[in-house]
């Protein structure tokens, strides 16, 4: 099966002039501080993907169904309604550190792969960087670089 066309995918879009586009200016803040965050995790130069994801990386996933893909191994959206962290490592063998580390996080909720915070000034920062190295090293676990 062919990968299927995907809506979020990587662009050339300005992710410094999206994050400055950010209409909050607490979200804008909180933008930058998770910028920073998963540059120092990954070391990578971020990318757009679709109109609203700031991603790290890349991986290529193919499904049990055949469907494959590329998406960023990590990334973030600064939306309206929370700050959306994607951990698509999902933690694998490592969910009890996940957990202990997300019982002392501060408020937020959790989705299948996402982190949604909806003040980053009430969440403790070196365990959120935590949660994003655990996801990082997972990641490139799972899917390791090809060159």
């Amino acid at each position: 099966m062919a990968k299927a066309e995907l809506k979020t995918k990587a662009n050339d879009a300005s992710v410094a002039e999206f994050i400055a586009s950010v209409p909050d200016a607490r979200l804008r803040e909180d933008a930058a501080v998770v910028d920073a965050i998963h540059r120092r995790v990954t070391g990578c130069e971020p990318k757009m993907w679709g109109p609203s994801i700031i991603g790290y990386g890349s991986y290529d996933y193919r499904y049990g169904s055949g469907h494959e893909g590329t998406m960023c191994r990590g990334g973030f959206s600064p939306r309206k309604a929370a700050m959306t962290i994607y951990l698509m490592g999902n933690y694998c063998d490592r969910q009890d550190e996940a957990d202990a580390l997300f019982a002392r996080l501060g408020p937020h909720s959790l989705g299948k792969s996402c982190l949604y915070i909806k003040r980053l000034d009430q969440v403790d920062l070196e365990v959120l960087e935590r949660l994003i190295a655990i996801s990082w090293q997972i990641m490139n676990e799972m899917y390791p670089d090809r060159g």
